[in-house]
């Protein structure tokens, strides 16, 4: 907990709105995506899924594959604390369909689907199609009777380890990756890793939570080092990688 409350005081000490940026690319995607204040029709849907979810207080088993849980203690876990405390946020929720829009993704790879906020939120934005890939069996059937009850046909939800996902599936480029699951330095490098051949010059990938832990920060690091990055993003909260050739390689601090 210290880490992040030091980290995110740093963070505020570096980072600046749209006024620091000196790139027209990140400029605009900025200004007219992530700081956008306009209401979207399809953001009361968001709102359903979440109200629904967290008046679910059915308790189900949580099988963890990955770094684990600050929060709770138990694997035994109400759905509705599940949405409150392991899901995306509701801001988070917008800002997600917003860059998904905005980028006009029609190809979306999600590991780490949980009970489906993010992923909702991805189906919604597009007529994309969205694989989302959730290792929980029981996770992963409560994400899937939202899609159905929402109509989110364009999800294809895996119930895969992530490494069994990435080991059995030649699937194409995705123009959009959110990461979200096991929260660990050598796995986040090996996910990276794999994703480097599932990207074109277009694609952007999102990595969450990349101030979890020292460790995880390390490879967010070590990930905008990367030849094949051209811009990277530092949101705190989460993290942006673009490939893009036309840009030079550029780190860019910039607050939510």
């Amino acid at each position: 907990m210290w880490y992040q409350v030091r980290s995110y005081f740093l963070f505020l000490l570096k980072s600046s709105n749209q006024h620091g940026i000196h790139s027209p690319f990140v400029y605009d995607f900025v200004t007219k995506c992530v700081y956008d204040k306009s209401i979207d029709t399809s953001y009361r849907t968001l709102k359903n899924i979440r109200k629904k979810l967290l008046q679910n207080n059915k308790s189900i088993s949580i099988t963890d594959f990955g770094a684990g849980s600050r929060v709770f203690k138990s694997n035994e876990r109400k759905i509705s604390s599940i949405a409150k405390n392991a899901g995306i946020t509701y801001k988070r929720q917008k800002l997600l369909f917003r860059i998904s829009r905005y980028f006009q993704s029609k190809r979306i790879l999600e590991f780490g689907t949980s009970v489906g906020l993010a992923t909702s939120a991805m189906a919604l934005s597009n007529e994309s199609k969205v694989d989302t890939v959730e290792g929980c069996k029981n996770t992963s059937d409560v994400a899937q009777s939202i899609f159905s009850e929402y109509n989110l046909d364009n999800i294809n939800l895996h119930t895969s380890t992530f490494e069994d996902f990435i080991s059995t599936t030649n699937s194409e480029a995705y123009d959009l990756i959110y990461v979200d699951g096991n929260h660990n330095k050598e796995k986040t490098l090996e996910y990276f890793n794999y994703l480097l051949h599932k990207v074109t010059n277009n694609s952007i990938i999102i990595f969450d939570d990349i101030y979890w832990s020292p460790q995880m920060n390390e490879a967010w690091l070590e990930i905008c080092q990367n030849n094949k990055v051209t811009v990277s993003i530092d949101m705190f909260y989460w993290g942006l990688i673009f490939f893009r050739k036309e840009q030079q390689k550029e780190h860019f601090v910039i607050r939510m």
